[in-house]
């Protein structure tokens, strides 16, 4: 049997990487979500539909407020801020899903203006690297639409594994959609820990 220990996750913020921050959010934040979370591109794809800026005060001030996980059920959602110029650029959500299967999911959402410099990638190892070792998770898995093929790429550059594909499980906004599904395992994580952080170093350069 594993071995018991309590599973619990409080960062200490902004958790740094070489060229990012990952924290809160704020509402100094609320302009920079809408730009992207605002996109009828972006949400295509993601389980919500393009937010207002009501809808993202209202969320930062209510469902995303929470800063630690401390029971299964929870999901926890941070900025990503860029140093070199102090703005948010996109987020990322850890959802615990199970306290007894140590299990979790990741999911992501960047603005496309920043896409293809590896942000998404150094902040979402960032965020595995809470989900294992500070969480002590067993399993992440990651789920998304089958045509949504740059989620699809970062969670292999992430170093996780497909698992299933779903044909047409879901009516997801007035059609059926293919799911595929990614997994990592904390055993697994180390090893694409060490790549990931060589090759984010050799961007930052």
């Amino acid at each position: 049997m594993a071995e018991e220990r309590p599973l619990e996750l409080r960062p200490r913020y902004p958790i740094r990487t070489p060229r990012l921050l990952l924290r809160p959010v704020t509402a100094d934040d609320v302009d920079a979500m809408v730009a992207y979370r605002g996109r009828a591109d972006v949400c295509r794809y993601l389980p919500f539909e393009p937010m207002d800026r009501a809808e993202v005060v209202e969320s930062i001030a209510t469902r995303w407020t929470t800063t630690a996980l401390t029971d299964a059920g929870q999901a926890l959602l941070l900025g990503v801020e860029l140093i070199a110029t102090g703005g948010l650029i996109g987020d990322l959500v850890l959802f615990f899903h199970s306290r007894e299967h140590r299990g979790g999911e990741l999911g992501y959402v960047i603005n496309p203006d920043f896409a293809g410099q590896g942000y998404a990638t150094e902040a979402a190892a960032a965020l595995l690297d809470l989900a294992f070792d500070g969480l002590g998770l067993h399993r992440v898995v990651a789920r998304l639409d089958e045509r949504n093929d740059a989620s699809a790429r970062m969670a292999r550059r992430l170093g996780m594994r497909q698992e299933a594909r779903l044909v047409q499980n879901e009516l997801f906004k007035g059609e059926w959609a293919t799911e595929l599904d990614f997994a990592l395992l904390a055993s697994e994580w180390p090893a694409h820990r060490d790549r990931l952080a060589a090759a984010t170093a050799a961007a930052a350069r």
